[in-house]
């Protein structure tokens, strides 16, 4: 609900700046015209404000004329004056401070644009290219470090096209029908440029429509990577290519565009009579270049550290505390780029494991390590999982790079810790008492202690979790067993 009187105290503080109220959006934000001062500047230069009536949004800001002295391309300045000044997310707007927090953004928009007069990197919002690169998605799968040879897949759903850039059309296949996408076109050539040259839109003739059009902008940037391109485009209509992805690397982007060659034109020469080049006029579709590869998705969140990427890991016991577990590293990258996740249970599903499980209701009767094998490939595509579903004694694990156990289970504990001995690698994790305490073991050589070692300081009395006595609570009926009863969180936290 619009504040009326904050509306008015804000359109007061702005008019003793100068500004004056002119009406409203069609999206209902009011709007105010006045002049922006550039830090440290005696010049002004006509701008609109348009403000948010609840005040939870930043104010847009524009200039209502570009300066014709800036350069073609400049960062934080989009062709039609609006300013880029602050990123969403980085402020806490004070909704109860409407004043000061508007006040605050047009001081902000002046500071930012004083630095653009004067032609300085602002080097916070360094990837704002894509703020004016409204493209198509464009999906890339490459494992590796570099693009290297890759090939495009164009698919669609629903009439939506999504494009694909991948080294292995299986795996990215397979991730591609997770989201319900089929495969439409495998015959569109892809290209990799790389230039030294950040790109900034142009303040006119934006966005750029024509294969024409993005060779001007690209020669404001780069010349040499101009004529890389028109090479490319070029070479794409000479091997009768359906079209050609042309991607982009930039020091700190990639971004790039498609063009789909005309094949029922009449002109049949490279040159048109004027002599002009005909591929100038072809249509160029901006594409905005995601990730979408393992080995980036389980980087991202932990930068430059290590992820389980090329690892051979097995789980033994996917209940309550494996089920999470096995989640976990997936999103870590366990199963990726050449390694393998191994799941083992012999058990199923019971409806009094769903409460605190990481399966639910569909899975209900079905083996726990293939159900929770299926739902972590419906997760992560890409990822090799393999599913025991027998008793670990009869399992044949073979060489490992990390062995878990999430049964919880003592004697099993001490079992696993006899059968595979150092140098493998070996986890235990488990739960005390009605979810009091978890706890963990890593055994990585031969002087580390191992599974038994530590439950034979327990039973002296050493290293407990906890100073009291542990509580004992079960919930079981009769024969049914020992159930101890604690809340899914436990388990997470385990």
């Amino acid at each position: 609900m619009r504040d009326v009187a904050a509306v008015a105290d804000v359109i007061e503080a702005f008019k003793q700046r100068g500004f004056e109220f002119v009406g409203n959006t069609d999206d209902g934000w009011f709007k105010l015209h006045g002049r922006l001062t550039p830090s440290d500047a005696d010049k002004s230069y006509p701008c609109e404000v348009q403000l948010d009536p609840m005040f939870f949004d930043l104010p847009r800001i524009r200039l209502l004329e570009i300066p014709p002295d800036l350069p073609a391309a400049v960062p934080h300045l989009g062709p039609d004056g609006g300013l880029c000044y602050l990123a969403k997310g980085t402020v806490v707007l004070d909704i109860y401070d409407p004043v000061g927090q508007s006040l605050a953004c047009l001081q902000s928009a002046a500071a930012v644009f004083g630095q653009i007069v004067k032609g300085e990197m602002i080097k916070d919002l360094a990837e704002e290219f894509f703020a004016y690169w409204h493209g198509w998605y464009c999906f890339v799968d490459i494992q590796g470090d570099h693009l290297g040879q890759q090939n495009c897949i164009v698919a669609q759903a629903n009439g939506n096209s999504l494009w694909f850039i991948t080294d292995n059309q299986g795996r990215t296949t397979e991730k591609l029908k997770s989201l319900g996408y089929h495969v439409v076109d495998k015959t569109v050539l892809t290209y990799r440029v790389k230039t030294g040259a950040q790109p900034r839109p142009l303040t006119s003739q934006w966005p750029p429509e024509t294969v024409g059009d993005i060779l001007a902008w690209q020669s404001t940037l780069d010349l040499r990577c101009r004529r890389k391109i028109h090479n490319r485009i070029k070479e794409g209509e000479r091997k009768k290519a359906n079209g050609v992805l042309i991607v982009i690397e930039s020091p700190l982007m990639t971004y790039g565009f498609v063009v789909f060659y005309d094949r029922q034109a009449p002109i049949t020469k490279s040159k048109l009579a004027d002599g002009r080049d005909s591929s100038y006029g072809l249509k160029a579709i901006p594409i905005s270049v995601v990730r979408i590869d393992d080995r980036y998705l389980a980087q991202r969140n932990i930068p430059n550290s290590k992820t389980l990427a090329g690892k051979s890991i097995v789980v033994v016991g996917c209940g309550t505390i494996g089920g999470y577990l096995a989640d976990m590293l997936v999103k870590a990258g366990a199963g990726t780029s050449g390694g393998k996740l191994t799941l083992v249970d012999f058990d199923c599903l019971l409806p009094q494991n769903i409460g605190r499980h990481r399966l639910g209701f569909p899975d209900l009767l079905l083996n726990k390590a293939e159900a929770m094998a299926k739902e972590l490939k419906r997760l992560a595509p890409g990822a090799e999982i393999r599913a025991l579903p027998v008793d670990v004694r009869q399992a044949r694990l073979g060489n490992l790079d990390l062995l878990i156990d999430a049964t919880g289970e003592e004697s099993l504990g001490h079992w696993l810790s006899g059968q595979y001995v150092s140098p493998t690698p070996m986890l235990s994790v488990w739960i005390e008492g009605p979810g009091t305490a978890v706890r963990a073991l890593l055994r990585t050589n031969t002087f580390g202690a191992c599974y038994r070692c530590l439950w034979h300081s327990s039973t002296r009395g050493e290293l407990r979790s906890i100073i009291d006595p542990l509580p004992v609570i079960l919930a079981g009926h009769g024969c049914e067993g020992l159930y101890v009863p604690f809340p899914a969180s436990v388990s997470v936290h385990a």
